[in-house]
């Protein structure tokens, strides 16, 4: 059964209108599956997720970066010297907890990497 015969079976089965808006729902159907169906991929598509040690060094270099801009405003006079050392001191506390958590997860990566060397944890007591 060919596409002519399934025309033809359809011109029989509805009359004028309706078989306009059935040819309709039929095209739109099947404008749909392709559109569903043939998807091209891209490279993003299978690129890997980035790490959370990725995501902790864009964040610091996003603070620098909004730290190194509010120093040169302060300096074009746009903030008055309180809010420009609250903010600078906030930028600064949130600075360190990410060096922080940079440190940590770099330690965490490095004891889970496969070739990493096992060392026995330090007890502190100054033993070489």
């Amino acid at each position: 059964m060919g596409l002519g015969s399934a025309f033809i079976l359809l011109n029989r089965l509805a009359s004028g209108a309706d078989a306009a808006v059935l040819l309709a729902c039929l095209a739109l159907a099947a404008a749909t599956m392709l559109f569903i169906f043939w998807v091209r991929y891209e490279e993003a598509d299978f690129a890997p997720l980035r790490s959370r040690l990725d995501q902790l060094m864009e964040r610091r270099d996003t603070i620098y970066d909004n730290l190194r801009d509010l120093k040169f405003e302060h300096r074009a006079g746009k903030y008055a010297e309180k809010d420009f050392e609250e903010m600078k001191t906030s930028l600064e506390s949130e600075a360190a907890g990410v060096l922080a958590e940079i440190d940590r997860e770099s330690a965490r990566e490095l004891a889970l990497s496969p070739g990493a060397p096992r060392r026995r944890p330090s007890t502190g007591r100054g033993e070489a």
